[in-house]
């Protein structure tokens, strides 16, 4: 008897410290995506600037998984809307950031994070698998940019123009970063 109440009350202790790294973690996640937003180059010829946002989102994705990804780029969007500094400086900012041109690209970010987490927490932590969950992470993220792009212009060719093309070679290269610091800091934290 003593053993178990000693063991039910030594149980609780933990967990609030485990719950408090656990918001700490997720918390340190939106900001860094914050401080990945700022590493931005606009483009003369589309409202869409070339930044390391996605980068950031598909590293938090692949680093904490598909649930904490996802609290993550929730509270990063939630961080924005209220009109903190989050989101690229080339835009206005707050709300009206979410609802400009880029905005389809930050609604999808949970779910890109999510999704590049689910895939590579689903097996063994391997270069493949991580570049993988980001190459569909990324087809996600251009779907909801695209989709957004497409409901402000009304035209495919146009939102392809503005939210595409001059993104992808980018893209590939960030996912092929994300996957290969996302395998190291899982082998890392396992050893």
């Amino acid at each position: 008897m003593v053993k178990t109440a000693v063991g039910t009350l030594a149980r609780p202790q933990g967990r609030p410290l485990d719950a408090v790294r656990q918001v700490a973690v997720v918390v340190g996640a939106s900001l860094f995506v914050a401080l990945c937003a700022r590493v931005t180059i606009p483009l003369p010829f589309t409202p869409v600037p070339l930044t390391v946002q996605d980068f950031g989102v598909l590293l938090v994705g692949l680093t904490l998984g598909s649930k904490r990804g996802f609290a993550a780029l929730a509270l990063y969007l939630a961080e924005g809307a209220t009109g903190l500094p989050v989101f690229s400086p080339t835009g206005p900012g707050g709300i009206a950031q979410i609802l400009g041109p880029t905005g389809g690209y930050l609604m999808a970010y949970p779910l890109v994070a999510a999704s590049a987490g689910f895939v590579f927490e689903r097996g063994a932590w391997t270069f493949a698998r991580a570049a993988i969950g980001g190459f569909l992470a990324t087809i996600l993220l251009f779907a909801g940019g695209l989709t957004w792009l497409y409901f402000l212009t009304h035209s495919l060719a146009k939102a392809a123009h503005l939210g595409l093309y001059w993104f992808i070679a980018g893209s590939v290269i960030k996912v092929m970063f994300a996957a290969a610091i996302a395998v190291r800091w899982r082998r890392f934290k396992k050893s």
